[in-house]
């Protein structure tokens, strides 16, 4: 198995869930502005959006979008999930909720957005952060154990911090949790960010 990534991207959520679900995989630095791999490959013959994440199975079938990826290692490791009947639809609930909601906030961030562009991004980001974090159910958006929405909620708080965002004092503590976990700072020094 191999996962493409970006240091820091979106990516680095599938990165710390792979490492928490103790699965053996490969990984690939991908250079998203020419396209192409750390090994040199055309990125865009593996994942032809042309952007990360990008996980290729063992099978040789290619998963893409952090929604997917993240449900299927949660899939591999149930841990990585909440329990109950309905703990696979809450973690679908909870991934669907950071993609589109806080990750699509960061747009202006990324793309070059006007001073009131970003602060009115802020602005949605932080309120949606606050539905988090009033809604937490211990540690974790689901109790005490990490599921695979915790591992994307923990690449938006850096991104927060990256961009000068104040995040809810409850996310702040959860992403201070999150950098000492073992998964975490393992993906993190592949990645090159510590």
């Amino acid at each position: 198995m191999k996962l493409y990534y970006s240091p820091g991207a979106c990516s680095l959520a599938d990165h710390i869930a792979l490492h928490e679900a103790g699965l053996s995989f490969e990984h690939e630095k991908v250079d998203l502005e020419a396209k192409r791999t750390e090994s040199g490959v055309d990125y865009t013959t593996i994942n032809p959006k042309g952007y990360v994440p990008a996980l290729t199975l063992d099978s040789g079938e290619t998963v893409t979008e952090n929604i997917a990826i993240l449900n299927w290692i949660a899939h591999q490791d149930t841990a990585l999930k909440p329990g109950g009947a309905m703990g696979h639809t809450h973690l679908l609930v909870a991934l669907a909720f950071i993609s589109t909601e806080i990750h699509k906030s960061f747009k202006p961030f990324f793309a070059g957005g006007s001073d009131a562009e970003k602060a009115k991004a802020s602005e949605t980001i932080v309120k949606r952060l606050t539905y988090l974090a009033d809604t937490m159910q211990g540690e974790y958006l689901f109790g005490d154990a990490v599921s695979a929405a915790d591992c994307y909620l923990f690449v938006m708080l850096l991104w927060a911090a990256k961009n000068q965002i104040d995040v809810p004092v409850p996310l702040a503590a959860f992403r201070e949790r999150m950098k000492a976990r073992p998964a975490v700072r393992t993906a993190m020094t592949h990645e090159e960010l510590i």
